[in-house]
């Protein structure tokens, strides 16, 4: 196939050919390329679903969308799952970053949890890590201040330790909770300067705070982000979507398999997700393995502990059914005397 012109093909083939090892490595096919040319040869249906994807990257590329080796990686994820153009979920930028680099959606789930977030007041996005849930509601937070539809931004966390105990850092009590909150602020210094990132902070234009600030406060204008929400209790949950005002959104992140509350208490994202559900403007967006949008590995990692919560809970329900039986058992008669 010839892509036609030698800017487009360059694009194409990523730094030192990057772009087309990958898809030689991904689809088991061998790419040669001669000038604009690429010369595909496999298995068939491998050939097939290879020249489909360069046909969708080369659109993308003559769009002015720049196609990066983790472009091409969820390309040929969101190809694999069905789509037919990727124009419909790669080519529509959230925003432009500090980099001037464009944030948009990588996956199928990850448009449709931005399109929620444009349509709908409270959003839910659940899922494991990596699947760009805090990033994706950070981009469209930026997005929806520069377009001046709120006026304020605030991210929150619960202050819970994942397995450390934290509670002798030095300082005072912003110093103290500042390791919580501090994906928050890489996530935000990367979407605008650092210097107009701390202007805004400083201005109260931007709030970054613990999940415990927002008692007893009503957030108007606000686009409000609840983060690793699956570490609130239901009563925080409760406190936290309480606090929505008027003309404001709110966001709420978490992975319901990462639960660091203390044993016995009840996870405030999974209550919610059992008893919000169906309710006019209150939208669900759940991702899973596939969605991963960081290093390839990590989906396999999840995948492998996925497979090894699995295997623990037969193993449980295995042993709970033979205890069950042997309770249930009649107990044999006493052998007579003599």
């Amino acid at each position: 196939m010839d892509v036609r012109d030698n800017a487009t093909a360059l694009a194409l083939c990523g730094n030192q050919n990057e772009n087309l090892k990958l898809i030689e490595r991904r689809l088991g096919v061998r790419v040669g390329q001669r000038g604009t040319e690429l010369h595909l040869s496999g298995p068939a249906d491998a050939v097939a679903f290879a020249v489909h994807l360069v046909e969708n990257l080369e659109e993308m590329i003559r769009a002015g969308r720049p196609v990066y080796r983790e472009d091409v990686e969820q390309a040929i994820k969101v190809l694999g799952r069905g789509a037919e153009s990727l124009q419909d979920v790669m080519s529509t930028p959230v925003l432009k970053s500090s980099g001037n680099r464009s944030i948009a959606p990588k996956s199928i789930a990850q448009k449709r949890y931005v399109d929620a977030i444009r349509a709908q007041d409270i959003v839910f996005g659940i899922g494991p890590a990596g699947t760009g849930k805090t990033y994706l509601a950070m981009a469209m937070a930026v997005a929806f201040l520069q377009e001046r539809k709120v006026k304020r931004i605030i991210l929150a966390r619960p202050a819970v330790e994942a397995g450390e105990k934290l509670g002798f850092l030095p300082g005072d009590l912003a110093e103290k909770v500042n390791p919580y909150l501090r994906p928050l602020y890489d996530a935000l210094n990367d979407m605008m300067a650092a210097e107009r990132a701390a202007s805004l902070i400083e201005q109260g234009v931007v709030e970054v705070a613990p999940l415990a600030f927002m008692r007893g406060r009503t957030l108007n204008d606000a686009f409000v982000i609840l983060d690793e929400a699956q570490n609130t209790t239901v009563e925080q949950m409760k406190m936290f979507l309480t606090r929505i005002g008027y003309n404001s959104k709110a966001v709420i992140t978490g992975d319901v398999t990462q639960v660091d509350l203390p044993t016995g208490k009840a996870s405030g994202l999974r209550h919610a997700q059992h008893i919000l559900k169906g309710i006019e403007g209150i939208a669900f967006s759940e991702f899973s393995d596939v969605d991963v949008v960081r290093h390839p590995l990590v989906q396999e990692v999840i995948k492998a502990y996925e497979r090894a919560d699995l295997a623990r809970e037969q193993a449980e329900a295995a042993a709970a059914a033979a205890a069950a039986g042997a309770a249930a058992a009649p107990t044999p008669a006493p052998l007579p005397e003599g």
